[in-house]
Order: C-alpha cells, then sequence, then structure tokens
C-alpha cells in the first residue's frame, strides 16, 4: 500500500521519549537513509556493515563538534517497527543535546516526523493492520490495568482475526455468486444457500457480540461518571473523601455545606470512575445553593450511575420510594446506599427499609466501603469483563460494525425472499466494504492522516 501514497519514500525523525530534562532521550529515525545519515555522524563505526538488532557504543559528532556519547540501537529492512530502516539514538536527556542531535540528521536529509507517522508508515508496510496500529496508541493512552489488556489484545491481533475471517468466507461465497452472473443463462447455482444461510447466522452472532461489547468497551477506556446524590447532611463529601481516602471535600455539620459539584477520579479493580459529590437536594431561597442543585441534577442525568446516599436515621421508607420512582422515571442506572449505619443498629436499619434493595454503610468508620466498591465494579461490568476476548472500545470500529450489521439483515432478507444472485451481490460488497474499512483494508490517505494525527509524535 505505501507505493501507492505519495511522500513517504524519504527519512523521517522525531524525539521518541517526553520532551524535557531526563535521565536518557531516544531520538529515531525510520527511512532508507537512516542508516546513511546516523553513520555521518557516528563515527565509531561503520553502521552499513553492522548486523541488524545490534547496539553500538560511541560518540557522536557533528563535523569537529562533539554532540554526545550514545548508544546506536541498529534494525534493518524488513525486520523493525515500521518495516523500513531504522535507527534509535539513545543519548543524554538534555532537551539541548537532544536538539542538536535532531538539528545535525536534518541538515543530513531527514525531516521532522509528523504525529503518528511511523505507525502509520508500519500500517503502509503491513507490519500492522489499522486495528492493531489504533490500538498502539489506545495502549499508550491506557491508565487502568484493563484498558491496558484491551489495548494489547487488539495488538496482538485479537479483533483482526475475527474480522479476518469473516471477511474471508465472505468474499468466498460472494465470489461464487459473481461467477453465478457469468453464467445466467445456464441456469446454474454455484454458492449453496444453506451454507450461505448458516455463515450469515455466524456473521450476525458475531457482529452483535461486538456491538453489545461497545459499552464496556467504552467503560474501560473512558471510565464511569458516577454522581453521589442525596438530600445535605446525608455524608456525600465524607463518602467521596472514604473512597478517595484524602480530604477532598469539605465537611461540616452545616446542611448545604457543598455548594457545587466536585470531581475526582479513583481506580478500583482497573476501572476508572469519575466520582461526583453533589450539592444536598434541598428547596430554599439561596440563590448561590439553588444553582448548585440545579448543577447537581444536570450531573444526575449525566452520570453513568447514580449512588443515593441517605441517611438511615432521618429518611423515611416513603421518602426513599419516592427517589427511586424519580430515578426510574429517568431511566437511571442506581444504587441505594443508607450511610450512618453507626448511629443506629443495622439490625434496625433492615427492619425499616425491608423490602428494599439498598447497602447499609458508614462512611465515618469505613463500614462496608470496601463492599461498596465491589458492588460499584459490579454494576458497572455486570460480570462481563474478560480482557482476552475481543472488546471495541473504538467508535469507529463501532460505526462501521452497525453498518456490517445492516448490511447482513438486508443480505438475511434477500436469501427469505429468494433473490436472485445479481442482487445479493450488492450487499454482499458492502458488507465487505465496511468489514475492509475497520482494518485498513479499504481506506484513503485523508482518512488515515486524520487518525494517525490524534498519535503522539515519535510514535
Amino acid at each position: 500500500m505505501l507505493g501507492k501514497l505519495s511522500g513517504w519514500d524519504d527519512t523521517i525523525v522525531a524525539l521518541a521519549t517526553p520532551p524535557g530534562i531526563g535521565a536518557i532521550g531516544l531520538i529515531r529515525l525510520s527511512g532508507e537513509d537512516a542508516i546513511r545519515i546516523v553513520n555521518e555522524l557516528f563515527p565509531s563505526k561503520d553502521l552499513g556493515s553492522q548486523a541488524s538488532h545490534t547496539l553500538h557504543v560511541g560518540l557522536l559528532r557533528d563535523g569537529d563538534t562533539m554532540l554526545d556519547e550514545v548508544v546506536v540501537a541498529l534494525y534493518k529492512a524488513p525486520r523493525s517497527y515500521t518495516g523500513e530502516d531504522v535507527v534509535e539514538i539513545s543519548c543524554h536527556g538534555s532537551p539541548f543535546i537532544q536538539e542538536q542531535v535532531i538539528k545535525a540528521c536534518i541538515a543530513r536529509g531527514a525531516r521532522l516526523a509528523r504525529a503518528g507517522e511511523f505507525t502509520q508508515r508500519a500500517f503502509l508496510k503491513g507490519k500492522l493492520d489499522l486495528t492493531q496500529a489504533e490500538a498502539v496508541a489506545d495502549l499508550i493512552a491506557s491508565n487502568t490495568e484493563a484498558s491496558q489488556q484491551t489495548a494489547l489484545h487488539n495488538i496482538r491481533g485479537g479483533f483482526s482475526h475475527e474480522l479476518q475471517e469473516l471477511r474471508d468466507k465472505l468474499i468466498s461465497f460472494s465470489a461464487l455468486i459473481e461467477l453465478e452472473l457469468d453464467f445466467a443463462t445456464e441456469d446454474v447455482e454455484f454458492a449453496d444457500r444453506e451454507k450461505f444461510y448458516q455463515l450469515i447466522n455466524e456473521a450476525e452472532h458475531t457482529t452483535n457480540r461486538l456491538l453489545q461489547s461497545f459499552r464496556l468497551g467504552n467503560v474501560i477506556k473512558n471510565g464511569v461518571s458516577v454522581a453521589i446524590v442525596g438530600k445535605p447532611n446525608a455524608g456525600k463529601s465524607t463518602l467521596l473523601n472514604t473512597l478517595l481516602n484524602e480530604n477532598r471535600a469539605i465537611v461540616s455539620e452545616i446542611a448545604g455545606t457543598t455548594r457545587d459539584t466536585i470531581e475526582e477520579l479513583i481506580n478500583i479493580d482497573g476501572i476508572l470512575f469519575r466520582l461526583i459529590d453533589t450539592a444536598g437536594r434541598r428547596e430554599g431561597d439561596d440563590v448561590i445553593e439553588a444553582m448548585g442543585v440545579a448543577r447537581s441534577r444536570e450531573k444526575m442525568r449525566q452520570a453513568g450511575l447514580v449512588v443515593y446516599l441517605f441517611d438511615c436515621s432521618t429518611e423515611s421508607l416513603h421518602e426513599l420510594r419516592t427517589q427511586v420512582a424519580e430515578l426510574e422515571s429517568i431511566n437511571k442506572n442506581y444504587l441505594l446506599v443508607g450511610n450512618k449505619v453507626d448511629m443506629m443498629s443495622e439490625a434496625q436499619a433492615v427492619k425499616k427499609f425491608a423490602g428494599m434493595n439498598i447497602l447499609l454503610i458508614s462512611a465515618k468508620t469505613h463500614y462496608h466501603v470496601d463492599e461498596l466498591k465491589q458492588i460499584l465494579v459490579h454494576q458497572v461490568l455486570q460480570g462481563e469483563l474478560d480482557t482476552e476476548s475481543t472488546i471495541i472500545t473504538n467508535t469507529r470500529h463501532y460505526a462501521a460494525l452497525q453498518e456490517v450489521a445492516r448490511s447482513l439483515a438486508d443480505i438475511r432478507q434477500g436469501l427469505d425472499s429468494k433473490i436472485s444472485g445479481d442482487l445479493l451481490a450488492p450487499d454482499i460488497r458492502r458488507c465487505l466494504h465496511f468489514l475492509g474499512e475497520i482494518t485498513g483494508e479499504i481506506t484513503n490517505e485523508d482518512r488515515l492522516n486524520y487518525i494517525f494525527s490524534k498519535f503522539c509524535i515519535g510514535k
């Protein structure tokens, strides 16, 4: 595919480590002149005569100016990340030294790499498909174990394998149906319709499973927002502080202390939760407090999960049922948590709220707070997390799979109606088109540039 696109036959250079002062800075070059350029700066050895996948220690010089003592890593095409000749220079982590080395490389014919250009070249050289390339970006951006493992699964080709297997089978049937068209006057049937039915069933099952995984994938990749709502002095800020294990929110006995929403991130069992402490829900004449309550309601509507926190000692069963009715009316995923169980016996609280599915805690004494964390994870994941199975985390993949599902439905309808192969063929081609879009077998330069522009420079 590389040869079909222009501007990919030069040599690029970029800093592959984060900018700023550090122990080591890594400068990466890729392209047909990468070895020649570094060779001119590295008089210690003739890199062109060295074996691939070797390290070389020596001085880096720009003419008579010594730049640094470095380690040069050599990866010769096609056995490299990009499929091209790649040289990596490990120098000391001074921004000044890094700048001088990059300038010296540019002076000898390299150019600064664009964002994601190394990975884009790897894709164009067939080292990665598009789903694997995007998984590289996801891995770099991962901030939980779940997102890390999901990205690694896709880098290893888990998602690609499922799609490729499906696409190969569809291509085979498509070819047979196209062949039937060439012999239309002979009234022959090359494609077994019964086997085609089975294939469509399998394809629909796979596609629907992948589409359903997107909700979970979105949670893994972006986390889930949890709005902690309740009346003033229910203990919302105390619960936030307890979950975070720090005094993030101001706590007092004065009702309405929290006037605005407070948001903090917490990692529980590999899932990122965005906890939102909201203003206590009550009516009053205080304009500022009223604005806080209005904002709380908005956060509640936007949240993926609502924790309704109430004081066991003051909340009535009728009040709790009213709150439940409100949450169910807006179709919210919610959790009822009774706080301050230390102020009354747990047996009394259970009897008081009999028939209600609630968790009794004490945010102040940390009683059952660990259980609350586990329930939060279960409520979000519903036992679905398996990072060894394919989970869709990319919106582009989700949109393309929706088109695949529509195409498969049209194919099935056509088979049910016993329409001819010439009418089935366009739906099959459309299905193959969207499958190819996901893996990058069908794409265009503008779309590729957009996808890889979201990568970091040097990768």
